[in-house]
């Protein structure tokens, strides 16, 4: 039995925690660091800065980049796994244990490694048409007579991933400069120093959220059985189109940017179900506000941990991989 539906005034009383909690982390973010700097002078930074300032440099040229970045990546991971787990009926499914990630990110090092192309808006496309192949080949390889099978689905991601991971790393290795970028997939470091790539993504981004929204009433009728949701109306097609969609660009902007960031997506959606219950809607409108305070709180974690810094992809996984061993375990893992 699914959990029912919480009422919609208790759900926005929520959401108004849960976006109050991630400006405060977002200010977390900005105040810590190699020099750890008071909520004033953060705030003074931001709405009055000062050239001349030494306290304002770093904010500007280090925090704020890092903290944008981690902002849209957390909102575009989190929404493409609720729309991924929706679209499949798979509560072990995310963008990276179905190899959608490790498809963005081998055809990045064939963009870079093999035909030269360094601008972020130049290799972009290949970011996005490697998380496509790789969703709708993983779709395909994991669906039986019956609709979607969760095991299967996540065995032919896993399978995919390993084989492009494999081939990708030795690629890589004949090309510095791919060998690079590879690496900093496999961290998931939003330190870039700059705001560029996150503007040069953000229309990316907005597209694929603006898809989201539109399939998430689709996705509740997927959810009943599509025998069901075509009795009811719902044109599946075009939901699977628009859902394919989004996470393509979703996925695959965050993947050019950041790099691969594990275990994000299959965690939030989780943790936004047991708020909202079943709903798709509000599953993937809290999903967009708890991700990006997860991956915020896993960078600033990560400069405390250590001296030389843990990039925030690391310290997600270190999160991500229990809570995936905790959900395997359950009973009523066979679908949502």
């Amino acid at each position: 039995m699914q959990k029912p539906t919480t009422s919609h005034g208790r759900l926005f009383f929520w959401l108004c925690g849960l976006v109050a909690l991630l400006l405060a982390v977002m200010v977390l973010s900005l105040m810590i660091g190699a020099r750890a700097l008071s909520p004033g002078t953060v705030l003074e930074a931001v709405f009055q800065r000062d050239l001349t300032n030494p306290d304002h440099t770093p904010i500007w040229d280090g925090r704020i980049p890092r903290t944008v970045l981690a902002l849209v990546a957390g909102i575009a991971v989190g929404v493409a796994g609720a729309v991924i787990q929706g679209l499949t009926r798979n509560p072990l499914a995310d963008p990276g244990v179905l190899g959608v990630n490790a498809g963005a990110a081998f055809c990045v090092v064939l963009a870079v490694g093999i035909f030269g192309i360094q601008p972020l808006l130049g290799y972009i496309w290949f970011a996005f048409f490697g998380a496509l192949v790789a969703s709708v080949s993983v779709y395909l390889i994991g669906r039986s007579r019956t609709g979607a099978d969760p095991a299967r689905l996540v065995l032919a991601g896993v399978a995919l991933s390993a084989v492009l991971e494999g081939i990708g790393q030795g690629l890589a290795l004949l090309n510095p400069q791919a060998f690079d970028r590879l690496r900093t997939w496999n961290l998931g470091i939003v330190d870039v120093g700059t705001l560029t790539p996150t503007w040069q993504i953000s229309g990316f981004v907005l597209t694929g959220l603006v898809l989201a929204a539109l399939c998430a009433r689709g996705l509740n009728a997927i959810a009943l059985g599509e025998e069901a949701a075509t009795s009811l109306g719902a044109s599946v097609r075009t939901t699977r189109i628009l859902a394919v969609a989004a996470v393509t660009l979703l996925a695959g902007s965050v993947a050019a940017t950041a790099g691969v960031i594990i275990f994000l997506g299959l965690m939030v959606p989780h943790l936004a179900r047991r708020i909202s219950g079943p709903d798709n809607r509000w599953v993937i409108v809290l999903s967009a506000v708890i991700a990006p305070i997860t991956l915020i709180g896993a960078d600033v974690l990560g400069r405390v941990l250590l001296p030389g810094e843990l990039p925030a992809g690391i310290v997600v996984a270190f999160v991500g991989a229990p809570f995936l061993i905790a959900i395997a375990r359950r009973r009523r893992v066979a679908a949502l």
